[in-house]
């Protein structure tokens, strides 16, 4: 028996085991506690937020400890729990974000302190433990072998979904005026002021005087302003008219900015998978992305990827989605196609059969109780 842990918050992540909760019939349990976990960021170790989180923790592993059979840890940050579980758990891994953050590469989102430092590494000291791995995307799992040195037979990859019944065209127009579209976060991996650069300059040319960006979503959380550097930069390139914040939407506000969009561009320098592309592309809103990590995979030749540091390459491609009508209509096309390939139904179905070959795997070498990680060869 396979237990499904299901994070009650409304990130990526929490909707990855919101949605997959929601397909499989399996036995679940419901936490608030990886929220609250996001919210504890670059707080001091010894913060009286810090320990009472850490009283949390302590107790959510003692209770996933009383646990019959195998546990389903939804996302890396889970890894911090598993680590110290008895009981054998599969684990998913959507990104190794926070780790190239910690083991000090390009700052992705922000350099961790000493307190984040600690959960992050026992975060993957946990995910190495886990008897499987799944991950979002052939990216992550390559990086999961490159950086964490773990076998390929242990990871077995599965795709996510996008909710096709919410994200779909709508004649509802959030704005009379013609825009393009992002939707994210303003953490240096998302490549946002390469944006703003590439709209500055596309403001310059003739034909796109009206034209505003449009950006949806938080800045960032408490690990830095992130929006002040945002503004700075506006600033400092005169687009102080031109740029529309509105921070989070709903899903159906949000389907309406992308079925409405001129164009949706995603600079992104690191995706673990990437879900604001397809459900551009289910909205019939052509998409124009960068050309690194889990992206190419994701959106296929449906969409003009573009190398995210070229901002010639971008204003280039921006520039023909909006003048280029023919263009414009077979992206589209291509676009519907691409995004009805990824489905919540299908990413809980091969989950599933994760599921039994797992059972099944560690029924016949009775591991429950295992405390140390075993192979186990699902594709």
């Amino acid at each position: 028996m396979i237990t499904l842990v299901v994070t009650m918050g409304k990130g990526s992540q929490d909707l990855y085991s919101q949605k997959l909760g929601g397909n499989l019939d399996v036995p679940k349990i419901y936490t608030d506690i990886y929220q609250k976990s996001c919210e504890l960021f670059n707080v001091s170790f010894f913060s009286k937020a810090s320990v009472k989180a850490a009283w949390h923790d302590f107790h959510f592993i003692r209770m996933l400890n009383k646990l019959d059979g195998i546990v389903h840890l939804p996302n890396q940050h889970f890894g911090r729990y598993g680590f110290f579980l008895k009981v054998p758990y599969v684990i998913t891994v959507h990104d190794l974000i926070r780790y190239f953050d910690l083991e000090g590469y390009d700052v992705l989102i922000h350099r961790p302190n000493f307190r984040d430092k600690l959960y992050l590494s026992l975060d993957y000291k946990g995910v190495k433990k886990a008897i499987k791995i799944i991950a979002v995307s052939h990216a992550t799992k390559h990086d999961l072998v490159r950086y964490l040195d773990i076998p390929e037979e242990r990871i077995v990859v599965i795709h996510e979904g996008i909710d096709q019944e919410i994200f779909k065209p709508t004649r509802q127009e959030p704005l009379a005026c013609p825009y393009i579209l992002y939707v994210g976060a303003e953490h240096p991996r998302k490549n946002f002021n390469n944006l703003l650069k590439v709209f500055g300059k596309l403001k310059q040319e003739d034909g796109f005087k009206d034209l505003k960006l449009i950006k949806v979503g938080k800045a960032g959380g408490q690990e830095a302003n992130f929006r002040k550097e945002t503004l700075q930069l506006i600033d400092a390139l005169n687009l102080g008219d031109e740029v529309i914040f509105t921070e989070r939407v709903s899903n159906e506000e949000l389907a309406a900015y992308y079925s409405n969009a001129e164009c949706f561009v995603f600079p992104s320098l690191y995706e673990g998978f990437g879900f604001p592309p397809l459900e551009a592309m289910s909205c019939g809103c052509p998409v124009i992305s960068s050309n690194v990590s889990s992206l190419p995979e994701v959106v296929g030749e449906a969409a003009i990827q573009v190398n995210p540091h070229d901002i010639d390459g971008l204003a280039k491609a921006i520039q023909e989605v909006l003048t280029n009508e023919n263009l414009r209509g077979k992206m589209i096309h291509e676009g519907f196609k691409q995004a009805q390939k990824f489905s919540w139904e299908h990413a809980a179905q091969e989950t599933l059969e994760v599921y039994q070959e797992i059972e099944e795997k560690v029924r016949k070498h009775k591991l429950y109780g295992a405390t140390v990680p075993v192979p186990l060869n699902v594709e």
